[in-house]
């Protein structure tokens, strides 16, 4: 493959042949049919069509093209079986893979950011890619004191081809709908490009990287592997073997699709509580699953270039309104969601409306356990989605504050990875142990922090007289 294509007119034009061949296999269908061939074989073949050459073109711009192509892989579940089933594998891929960027553009960066010397950093470096990401491909190699390293090339022009690629993509978004029916893709679209100089900065992933090492080293269900070394365009942290969660999607077991979402499940909200930062891109080729002498199977997960800065964890509205909607109490849930701005001044809907309209989506906290398939989420998108519904009618009306997008957007993708792995959840334990202002203390918890206090009031006062007799 040749550089990464920098030149505007060159992606646009790549870019616009999406929505253009899209139309153009219409047509080659239509004369299909008007041929004789069954126009469910035609609709397959068409479809079919249609997913590899969104793979091969998202695949090829890298940049911005194939992070969308990431972030509509983590929401397939939620259309139909028989428009998501072509895009499946072909988007999956995107999780994994990506035409490589040749050995010589490798070569100059390291050169250009490491030194001249770069290979006496390395024992060995493998020039074949193990991993290609939107901004960046990854090598295995081995460190100069003999750890097994990832090291993370960014690609030149990536900056420019992210955003170039990002616009592009909104002004085509009316056109895109074909491709993928029932979403909404704008908004994502401007939510991707909103993070694109963070997600360029190595620096700030570093950081969030070790942040989450330091705070997961020796945790029973979740590895981060450590940070080796960073500079400009190139970051190396520590390797990790595992099976990657795409391949759990396509061929585990139930066992291990199951401890995979608990895990992805914990992972999601002990993250915040536990370092202040919301892992923000939870597509599968971002997680592997490790096998463990203890627990059966641990979590892995890498990078970290994007995150929500969370300094207290998430939102204690979060957790108290997701509770009071459990125990049915629409009107203080209709008030929080109002103060919080889910729900503007100018608009005014009935409380219990508003609980019918929340009750279905919170369905995996109702019970001890949950099995998330796509039949459920491909469920709820309908039911929001269908203009004839009474919840559509109700969605349009609610606001997303711009201070809970990301974490809206980081939940919906992990339900619908959850969903993709078909996995049974004990969703509400997660809730209870991670997410602030869910679980009520019970009077028998509340007792005993009363009597420790009376007793630390009471030795203090002891100390104290102590001190005065002496």
């Amino acid at each position: 493959m040749s550089d990464l294509p920098r030149k505007a007119v060159t992606r646009t034009a790549k870019l616009a042949a999406l929505p253009l061949g899209f139309a153009g296999r219409a047509t080659w269908g239509l004369g299909k049919r008007i041929g004789g061939k069954s126009a469910e074989i035609v609709g397959r073949e068409l479809q079919q069509r249609t997913a590899e050459q969104l793979f091969k073109v998202l695949g090829e711009l890298k940049g911005g093209a194939m992070k969308f192509g990431q972030a509509l892989s983590v929401f397939e579940s939620a259309l139909p079986e028989e428009v998501a089933g072509p895009y499946r594998a072909a988007l999956t891929k995107l999780q994994e893979a990506a035409p490589p960027m040749p050995t010589r553009t490798v070569h100059a960066v390291l050169a250009e950011r490491l030194g001249e010397d770069w290979r006496d950093l390395f024992l060995e470096f493998t020039d074949k890619p193990a991993a290609a990401a939107s901004i960046g491909q990854v090598h295995r190699a081995v460190w100069a004191d003999g750890r097994e390293v990832a090291v993370k090339v960014q690609y030149p022009g990536a900056g420019e081809a992210l955003l170039s690629d990002l616009n592009q993509l909104s002004r085509f978004a009316r056109l895109l709908g074909p491709l993928i029916p029932g979403m909404d893709i704008k908004p994502l679209i401007t939510e991707l490009r909103d993070r694109v100089s963070e997600e360029l900065d190595y620096g700030l992933e570093a950081q969030a990287q070790q942040a989450h090492a330091e705070e997961f080293m020796d945790d029973p269900d979740v590895v981060v592997p450590a940070v080796v070394h960073q500079s400009e365009q190139v970051l190396v942290t520590e390797w990790i073997d595992g099976t990657p969660l795409s391949e759990v999607i396509a061929d585990g077991t139930q066992e291990q699709r199951d401890r995979a979402g608990q895990l992805l499940a914990r992972f999601l909200f002990s993250g915040p509580a536990r370092t202040g930062l919301l892992h923000a891109d939870p597509h599968p080729g971002n997680f592997r699953l490790l096998p463990d002498e203890k627990s059966g199977w641990r979590l892995g997960v890498l990078d970290f270039g994007t995150v929500d800065r969370l300094p207290g964890g998430l939102p204690v509205p979060i957790g108290e309104s997701l509770r009071m909607t459990l125990e049915g109490e629409a009107d203080a849930v209709y008030e929080m969601l109002r103060e919080e701005g889910f729900v503007k001044e100018t608009v005014d809907l009935e409380p219990d409306a508003v609980l019918d309209y929340l009750l279905p989506i919170i369905e995996p906290m109702l019970v001890d356990e949950f099995t998330f398939t796509r039949g459920w989420m491909r469920s709820q998108a309908a039911r929001v989605a269908d203009p004839r519904s009474p919840a559509y009618q109700l969605g349009k009306q609610l606001n997303l504050p711009p201070s809970y997008l990301l974490i809206h957007r980081v939940t919906l993708s992990t339900i619908g990875v959850l969903c993709q792995l078909g996995s049974t959840v004990r969703m509400r334990d997660e809730l209870e142990e991670w997410l602030p202002g869910f679980a009520v203390e019970s009077e028998a918890e509340a007792e005993a922090e009363e009597e420790d206090g009376a007793t630390d009031e009471t030795a203090a006062g002891q100390e104290s007289d102590a001190a005065a007799e002496a």
